[in-house]
Formats: C-alpha cells, sequence, structure tokens
C-alpha cells in the first residue's frame, strides 16, 4: 500500500530538524537534503488522523490567516520578499526566473528606472511578478489578499509573463521562443521539467488555502482544480489536474523550493503543506484519498540496525554495503510513498538503482529486523 511507504518516508525525512542550511542548487541544476523544513513543532498536528475533504479543511484552517504583505510599497512588500525566496544561490545579487530559468540581477525589474534603457519603467526583459494561479480566475483585484499571496507569485520575465498569460497547465503545444523549455498552444501552458513539480505544488497550494471560500467583494467563492483548461475563462477554476499531479510526481521537491517555503514563511508565517509533505497530494487527490492523514508516527515502534552501512549517499544510483545483505529484502520509496524499487535474497553488497534525482527512503529487512535509510539520487 501507499500508505506504508508514506509512513517511512514521514518518519525519517520530516521528524529530525536540522537547523541552519547546507549549500544548494538552483531547479535546473537541483540538490536533495541540504535545506531542512522549518517546520515548527505540531504545525500539522490538527490535521493528523483526518481524510478526504475533512482534511483539505484542516490544513486550510493551518495555513489561512496568514500575514499580509502589500503588493507594492515603500515597507516590506511582495518585491523584497521575492528578492529573497527566488535568490540564485549561485549568486545573491541575483534571482531566478520561473520559466527562463535565467539569473537576473534583482534590480532589473518593472518601475525600477535602474538602467538607461528602461521605457516608462520597463523593459521587454525586466522582470516582474507572476500569479502562477492566474489572478484573472478568481481574483482580480489588487485588495484581495490571494493577489498579495508570495506563496503564488514567481519571478518571471516580463514578456515571457504575457505569454503565459491566464492559461491553464498542461503538456502540449509548440516550444517558446524565448522561454526555450516551455511549451504553449492556445489554452495551456507547459512549463519545462525542472520546474514543473514546483508550479503543481504551488497550484495545490492555492486551491487548498483559498477552497472553503472567503470574502471577495461581497461574494464567496472557491478556487477550484479541474481535469480540463479552461480558455477565456474569468471563473476561480484552472486546469488540469492530471498533469499537475504527473508532474508532482515526476518532478519532486528539491533544495531551492524547500529553501523558498522557509523563507516566505518567515515573513508570511504560513507554510506550502505540499513541499513539507508531498504525500498530502495523493490523500486529498490521488490514491490514498479517503484514508486517514498522519504527519508522524513513533519511531520506537522501529527497530534500526546501525551495523548496516549504506554509501556512497547522496549517490548517482549505485549503492554499496558493509556487508552482504543474505537473505534480505530491499524496498525503496518515493517521497509521495510511492514502492519503486525492491529486490530479495541479496547475494552481492552493492545495488543499482536507475531512479529519477530526489530524496527516497530505504526499507531494509534483514534477520528479523528491519532499518530504514534516506537515501538522495543525484
Amino acid at each position: 500500500m501507499m500508505r506504508s511507504g508514506f509512513i517511512i518516508f514521514t518518519i525519517l525525512l520530516f521528524s529530525n530538524h536540522i537547523l541552519g542550511q547546507g549549500s544548494f542548487g538552483p531547479p535546473s541544476n537541483p540538490t536533495y537534503g541540504n535545506v531542512q523544513q522549518d517546520i515548527p513543532q505540531a504545525y500539522y498536528q490538527d490535521a493528523n488522523g483526518t481524510s478526504d475533504e475533512d482534511l483539505k479543511e484542516a490544513i486550510y484552517q493551518i495555513i489561512g490567516n496568514h500575514v499580509d504583505f502589500p503588493y507594492t510599497s515603500s515597507s516590506t512588500d511582495t518585491w523584497d520578499i521575492l528578492e529573497q525566496s527566488d535568490q540564485d544561490p549561485e549568486n545573491n545579487d541575483n534571482i531566478l526566473l520561473i520559466y527562463t530559468g535565467r539569473s537576473q540581477d534583482k534590480g532589473y525589474r518593472d518601475g525600477c528606472n535602474c538602467y538607461s534603457d528602461y521605457e516608462n519603467g520597463t523593459h521587454s526583459n525586466s522582470w516582474n511578478r507572476e500569479h502562477v494561479w492566474p489572478k484573472s480566475h478568481g481574483f482580480p483585484d489588487q485588495d484581495d489578499i490571494a493577489y498579495r499571496d508570495v506563496h503564488n507569485l514567481k519571478p518571471c520575465d516580463r514578456s515571457v509573463n504575457s505569454s503565459r498569460g491566464t492559461k491553464d497547465f498542461d503538456n502540449g503545444g509548440s516550444q517558446h521562443a524565448e522561454a526555450t523549455e516551455c511549451l504553449t498552444d492556445s489554452d495551456s501552458w507547459e512549463p519545462g521539467d525542472s520546474v514543473k513539480g514546483d508550479i503543481a505544488r504551488i497550484i495545490f497550494y492555492m486551491v487548498v488555502r483559498y477552497d472553503p471560500g472567503y470574502d471577495h467583494n461581497n461574494n464567496e467563492f472557491d478556487l477550484e482544480l479541474v481535469d480540463y483548461t479552461t480558455p477565456n475563462n474569468t471563473d476561480p477554476i484552472l486546469g488540469k489536474l492530471s498533469s499537475l499531479l504527473q508532474w508532482h510526481i515526476d518532478d519532486p521537491v528539491d533544495d531551492f523550493e524547500v529553501n523558498r517555503n522557509n523563507i516566505i514563511y518567515s515573513y508570511q508565517q504560513n507554510r506550502n503543506p505540499f513541499i513539507d509533505h508531498p504525500s498530502l497530494v495523493s490523500y486529498i487527490w490521488g490514491d490514498n484519498y479517503g484514508e486517514q492523514w498522519n504527519e508522524t508516527l513513533s519511531i520506537s515502534t522501529i527497530e534500526f540496525d546501525e551495523n548496516i552501512k549504506v554509501y556512497p549517499n547522496p549517490t548517482s544510483g549505485e549503492i554499496f554495503f558493509n556487508s552482504v545483505l543474505i537473505n534480505s529484502k530491499i524496498e525503496i520509496y518515493s517521497e509521495i510513498g510511492k514502492r519503486v524499487y525492491d529486490i530479495e535474497n541479496i547475494s552481492s553488497n552493492k545495488i543499482q538503482l536507475l531512479l529519477s534525482s530526489g530524496v527516497y527512503i530505504m526499507k531494509i529487512r534483514n534477520n528479523n529486523k528491519i532499518l530504514y535509510k534516506k537515501i538522495i539520487i543525484n
């Protein structure tokens, strides 16, 4: 069952809090496990033991009512927060632009007039703020809190932002001339592979954060995900759910995304739960719908055999053990709890894993003992 894999992943990845952060890479060259989630103790406890719509409601109660910052202001605003949350880890003076992946001077933005070739405060290559869930799909007014929610904002090339417009997210189309890793057609936008999961998890956040309804010009509405594209639609709906679910699996959470979540939390005081706990997606929209979700399981119920060593870690795929695990069984689970590898009766001290980059949990059964190891594949 996927649920058992989720429990294994939760135990190891989220029960340990490491202060500070190590160096990490951009989405185009991702790293995993170097940045720890700054999740406050008991932050998600009210969601434990809930399922389906009750789980969704519980998450909403946790992440709603966040601190609100102005969209543009002489005081701290969304520009300032984005300059930190999306800073290029390889150049502190720059930010990384969504869709193009370009590293750009933070000052080269709309309204800055910092450069001689600006015209009326803008330039075709200046950066502005992309609303990943399009603001026209439910919150067109700047006085709406969803309009200013930094979790939904990404730095973006001005002209590329215009090209994406209000299109839904889906697969297919023609290559975009500037954002060459993106595909687009008349009603959809497909981002590059390195940020597909990032986009999906932002959309999942929005549909839960603003799902139970909040006041918008005295009319309550819910943001809803649908499994079709919605061209020229200004209703609070967006597609395409099935594509976003697959992107979430194909592009797992990396250190850049974790760091961004931590920084936004330090301002807004709410987190994107689908970055902290990717398995929530399956419990709200996927195979585990209807099952009770739990953040943690007491590790006292698990017996660890510290005599077994696994190396190197991180690895490119080849893993060695310090002894031959005769009659052992190994299972490996992805971060969403899906079993992706298993082997029994090992007769060698190494295995070769042909898995995508990301964080995994290895479960080893040996001599009636169980060992869990977090492994990182580069």
